[in-house]
């Protein structure tokens, strides 16, 4: 394996209504009989963060009735636009920071609940080396806490897609812990709420409308076509190999005139950030790992993943781009509560992303990655630095004449 070097400065070491409890977990590839897993805590963070009354309750048609104030309006307009700076946040020390902390399981069973340790960290045995970051509870609490920031950016909203009133038959995939399709669930009680992952990590007692699978979504899926309303994908940017592929399932397994919406990340900083900056530095390693595994880090950038859902075939295609600023810097105290969360995560989830990606693309050994690290912790509360990362928000419709 080709080794990419080390940036000149890491190379000296450092001195979660009523609920059921879910069904057995089954997968469309796999043994049925795997055993409940513990029950978890839905919402959480490795960190001692919470959020300020900024965030309400979020309930309404989409999720996002009390998200109507003037805060949340101004920030929902300067996160598609341009962000105002709170100037006495430029160059201060305020903020959260985070070391960051790793635990695992430590009694394993058979079969779909069967894991693997590489690197300190518990990661997914069904599919070995599909996804390249880690399945434990610090990973879990770090991403309910990212969907608690996206719903707060997104004032409340769990979707965009102009979906049906009542839907009947809703896929998530990628789902993780299954805290949006949970909160899906909830808010459509009619409906069957499906979550599909490679890692048996949800909940046990969850709605009695939602359901949790283990298996690969780029495998064929056993669902007849036609079959869902709508299907939803977050968060699975440095997962998927073959958008097109999935993109063209999708619409084949959704029904005429159902949708598919896509909520991902561009994890790379724009904005003022010099391409020598540590963290730029870490990205761009990122990249190159993940490239090396197959994975199209890149997919996100500009309206690529828009121009490839019309490309598969989709009609009414909308694409939405929002700002998630990284750190304090913003004036608005929903962005600034907004660039808190997104800190907190990347710093929360330094080692998690970069361990995969370098050590399994890049050759690097457990102890190049820390050392490398070290600056890139600095880095991320450098507030000279009014960094920032799209997040694209992209649905598209099955034609009623679509493929079926």
């Amino acid at each position: 394996m080709m080794q990419t070097s080390l940036p000149p400065f890491a190379t000296t070491p450092p001195p979660r209504s009523s609920r059921s409890p879910s069904p057995s977990f089954s997968g469309y590839h796999t043994d049925t009989s795997a055993s409940a897993a513990e029950p978890r805590s839905l919402i959480g963070s490795t960190s001692s963060i919470s959020a300020p009354d900024v965030l309400g309750d979020g309930d309404g048609d989409d999720g996002a009735s009390v998200w109507e104030t003037e805060d949340h309006q101004a920030a929902g307009q300067q996160a598609e636009g341009q962000i105002e700076v709170d100037d006495l946040e430029v160059g201060s020390d305020l903020g959260y920071e985070s070391e960051g902390q790793a635990s695992a399981s430590t009694s394993l069973s058979s079969g779909m609940r069967d894991y693997i340790f590489e690197n300190g960290r518990r990661y997914h045995r069904f599919r070995e080396g599909r996804y390249n970051f880690p399945n434990d509870d610090v990973e879990q609490q770090r991403e309910d806490m990212k969907h608690t920031m996206v719903k707060m950016l997104c004032s409340g909203k769990l979707y965009y897609a102009p979906i049906a009133e009542h839907p009947q038959m809703m896929l998530d995939i990628g789902t993780g812990t299954g805290i949006w399709a949970i909160e899906m669930g909830d808010l459509f009680e009619s409906a069957t709420v499906l979550g599909v992952d490679l890692s048996p990590i949800q909940p046990d007692w969850v709605p009695p409308n939602v359901q949790f699978v283990v298996d690969d979504v780029e495998s064929p899926w056993l669902h007849p076509r036609n079959h869902f309303d709508y299907i939803h994908s977050r968060h699975t940017v440095m997962a998927i190999k073959d958008w097109p592929k999935l993109m063209r399932r999708s619409l084949e397994h959704l029904r005429p005139g159902g949708w598919f919406e896509l909520h991902e990340v561009h994890h790379f900083p724009q904005g003022a950030i010099a391409p020598d900056h540590p963290v730029a530095q870490y990205w761009s390693l990122i990249n190159e790992g993940l490239g090396r595994l197959g994975i199209q880090f890149h997919a996100m950038a500009d309206d690529r993943m828009k121009k490839m859902m019309e490309d598969c075939g989709y009609v009414n295609v909308t694409e939405r781009v929002l700002q998630i600023p990284i750190g304090t810097w913003p004036k608005n105290r929903v962005l600034k509560t907004v660039g808190l969360y997104w800190r907190t995560i990347l710093l929360d989830g330094l080692q998690a992303i970069a361990l995969g990606p370098l050590t399994r693309g890049c050759g690097w050994t457990r102890e190049q990655v820390e050392v490398f690290l070290v600056e890139v912790r600095k880095g991320y509360h450098d507030n000279e630095c009014l960094a920032y990362m799209p997040l694209h928000i992209i649905y598209g419709q099955k034609p009623m004449d679509g493929p079926g």
